[in-house]
This record gives C-alpha cells, sequence and structure tokens, in this order.
C-alpha cells in the first residue's frame, strides 16, 4: 500500500467487495489509473481543485469527463438548484422549468425545434438512433465516435459481451473525415441506413468539406443526420459544434456540460421528426427532475452572460501552445502530440522502442499526479482554470519532460515506473 494514496486504496479494496471495478463509471475506474500511484476517491472540489479520500489537491483537468464546465461549486447554479430544492425535486406532473430549458436550448442550438431530456449521453444517442429508426422504417446505422453503453452502438466495438450478434451488425463504424468510408456503407446497404450519427469533432477537426459532404450524402440516401454533441455542446460554442462548422444536422445529442455536473441530457431536432417522439417510447421518471434542469437553466444563462466559451478558448490555447513548445524543447516529436480544441485537448503518446505507449502513458500519469496534476491524457477546460493552474501544469509538464527523454534515452524508463504499466483497452475514439 502506498503512502500518498493509502486511504483510497482502502477504500477501492472495499468498495471492490460490493461494487464490480469500485466505481460506477469505466472512465473512473482503476482501469485508467494505475494501482499504486494513483488517487481513486474524491472527496470535495471547488473551482478547477478537487481533494482526494487522502486529503492531496489536485488542479482538475478532468472536469467529470467533461460535464464540469464552469468550475465546481459554481454559486450561481448552485444557488439556482438550493432555490428549486426548496420547492420540491420530482413531482407527479410536469413542472414549468422543463418548457423554459426547451426554450433556452431552441434559442442556442440551430437544428433545435423541438427539445426532450435524459440524463446520460447514452440516453439521447440511443433515443435519437430509434427516432431516426422510427421516422425512416429503416435499421442499419453508421456511426462515428463514442456514444454510450447500449447495444445499439457498443455492439460495434470491442465491448459487445452480452450484445446480441443481430444488434450487431446493425451498426457499421467509419473513419472521420473519410467520406469514402461513409459511401461504402450506403453501398453496402441501399436504401436501409436509418441515421449517420457522429461526433463533429473530437481528437480532430474537421476537414473542409467533411462535414457538408455528410450531410450531402445523408440528404441523398434519405438518412438523419445525427451530431451527438455530448461533448461538444456549450463547450466549442453557444450552439455546439453545428454552430462553429455551420453545419446543421436534422437531429442532435447534448448532455456533459449543460448543467454543470448535474445529471441531464437531451435530444434536439426539427420539429418533423421530433413529432415523432409522440410515437415511440422515450420516458424516464426522472427525465422532468427539477434540480437538473435548474442547474441548466443557470448554466445557459451564465454561458450567455459571461465570456465562458472564449475564455476557455483562450485558456487551452495557451495549455496546447504551452506543452507543444515542451515536447520541441526536448526532443519528443516522435513519441508524444498535442491534438484536439483547445477547449478539450490531448497528449497523445506513441511507442517508442523497447516501450509501448501504454507504458510511457503510465509513466506520464505517475509523474502528474505526483505534481498535483489530475488527468487521463486530456487537458479538459473549465471556465475556473486560472493563469495560475495554466503555469503549474506546464511547469509539470516540462518537469515530465525531462525525465521521459532522459528514460527514454537511458532505456531504464520501466525502472522509474512505481506500478505496474497500464494495459491496453478498447479504445473508444
Amino acid at each position: 500500500m502506498s503512502t500518498r494514496y493509502s486511504e483510497s486504496e482502502r477504500l477501492l479494496a472495499r468498495a471492490l467487495e460490493s461494487i464490480p471495478l469500485g466505481s460506477q463509471t469505466f472512465s473512473k475506474s482503476k482501469t485508467q489509473y494505475p494501482y499504486g500511484v494513483s488517487p481513486y476517491f474524491i472527496e470535495r472540489g471547488l473551482g478547477s481543485r478537487v481533494w482526494d479520500a487522502d486529503g492531496n489537491s489536485y488542479i482538475d483537468f478532468v472536469g467529470s469527463l467533461g460535464a464540469v464546465l464552469l468550475g465546481y461549486r459554481d454559486p450561481d447554479v448552485d444557488e439556482a438548484v438550493r432555490r428549486q430544492m426548496e420547492n420540491g425535486v420530482s413531482f407527479s406532473l410536469a413542472h414549468r422549468l422543463e418548457m423554459q430549458v426547451a426554450e433556452r436550448m431552441k434559442a442556442l442550438i440551430p437544428c433545435a425545434e423541438m427539445v426532450r431530456f435524459g440524463k446520460n449521453g447514452s440516453d439521447a444517442t440511443a433515443g435519437a438512433v430509434r427516432l431516426a429508426r422510427a421516422y425512416t422504417s429503416r435499421e442499419h446505422v453508421a456511426v462515428c465516435g463514442y456514444h454510450g453503453w447500449q447495444d445499439w452502438y457498443i455492439g460495434s466495438t470491442a465491448r459487445h459481451l452480452g450484445v446480441p450478434r443481430a444488434v450487431r451488425e446493425l451498426t457499421h463504424p467509419f473513419e472521420f473525415n473519410r467520406l469514402d468510408t461513409l459511401e461504402r456503407i450506403f453501398d453496402e446497404y441501399p436504401d436501409q441506413v436509418a441515421a449517420v450519427i457522429l461526433e463533429p469533432m473530437n481528437k480532430t477537426a474537421p476537414e473542409p468539406g467533411f462535414l457538408e459532404g455528410v450531410q450531402q450524402l445523408c440528404r441523398r440516401h434519405g438518412t438523419v443526420l445525427i451530431f451527438d454533441e455530448t461533448i461538444t455542446g456549450f463547450r466549442f460554442s453557444l450552439g455546439g459544434a453545428q454552430q462553429l462548422f455551420g453545419v446543421t444536422p436534422d437531429l442532435a445529442t447534448f448532455g456533459k456540460g449543460m448543467a454543470n455536473g448535474y445529471p441531464i441530457s437531451a435530444i434536439v431536432g426539427n420539429r418533423e421528426l421530433m413529432k415523432m417522439m409522440e410515437e415511440i417510447f422515450f420516458s424516464f421518471t426522472f427525465g422532468g427532475e427539477t434540480l437538473s434542469l435548474a442547474a441548466s437553466l443557470a448554466t445557459m444563462r451564465k454561458l450567455e452572460d459571461y465570456d465562458v466559451i472564449p475564455a476557455i478558448h483562450r485558456t487551452g490555447k495557451r495549455v496546447m501552445d504551452g506543452i507543444a513548445a515542451s515536447i520541441r524543447q526536448f526532443g519528443l516529436e516522435d513519441v508524444l502530440s498535442v491534438s484536439g480544441s483547445p477547449t478539450w485537448s490531448f497528449l497523445d503518446t506513441r511507442d517508442s522502442e523497447p516501450f509501448s505507449a501504454w507504458e510511457i502513458k503510465t509513466f506520464y500519469l505517475q509523474e502528474m499526479l505526483a505534481c498535483g496534476i489530475l488527468t487521463l491524457g486530456a487537458h479538459t477546460i473549465s471556465f475556473a482554470h486560472t493563469d495560475e493552474d495554466v503555469e503549474q501544469l506546464l511547469v509539470a509538464y516540462d518537469e515530465l519532460m525531462e525525465q521521459l527523454s532522459e528514460a527514454l534515452g537511458r532505456g531504464d524508463l520501466l525502472g522509474r515506473l512505481r506500478c505496474k504499466p497500464l494495459e491496453p483497452l478498447f479504445k473508444v475514439r
């Protein structure tokens, strides 16, 4: 048992007796953080910082997997939740907040003429695909990106255990920025593709004409175009990536930062499609839960009233530029690179013989966590991140790059690990 993380490790051992993986969320589990050099439980957060079960403080660049856009315990959001709590959480009839949040989304998002709520991104993507299938009377779906845990999508990945083969055979992945790979799906399944669903951007920006080309293919084949904006929505632009890139889908899904960490998601789209919601079954006891709706309304108001998105773009650009400069300084261009958007960027790791990318990433996590930086290899920027936070992050990166360059040069990287290397898992993007 480590000294720095002894309480986290004790809690993990206890949790494993009652919870598979010791966590409710795969990306927060022991599969992602190397044992012996990582925290496993967070006790509290404030602004850009969190504190683990052992009392260690971190600048958080995970942001609850992108759900915390404004920062932990944002005072305006929390005050809105407290006010609503005085009146109740869930009721026997609809609440006016459902309408108010839907109206704000209609005002902000180009494709949003009607809105339905869920609780997780997977609710929204699964609902959008069902809607597209009902509207087109087709069954096949083309996918690009990560779209949640439910059978229709996860069956197309290496994590398809438990998904019926018949379901798996209806979902077909294509490559981002490769229109030809999507065209092949249409050619192979003529008049059978109900929906094309993709993240309009994740680690790579869309090349000129790509999103427009996807839209044109969908129109030509009578297929519903769905943008999965679970992450990009309210982060890339007030109206999502569809507003930023100027391509309006038929349907879009939102979640993550739309309520600054409170559980809510949404399907939005044109009226003709969305009216089919009255025919399919997409219904939740907690779909109109008011605390998350109050949080969402307060979050959207703050995004409109303050320069939140321009601010996180500026902060994120400093992060990306600083890391790229550090990589160049220490001659690690063949091993490391930076990709993504300033609001959600990635450190990409490659093999460097005789060491694998996973061994290098394990060393990276070990050193960054020791420096008080909570990351999974990405930099999810919030409005709460300060110039001082960025400076501390870049100092940590300089220290890491110097050590990594030395370890690769001497060939003693594994000897510097204080834990077992992480093992390869399925890639979600």
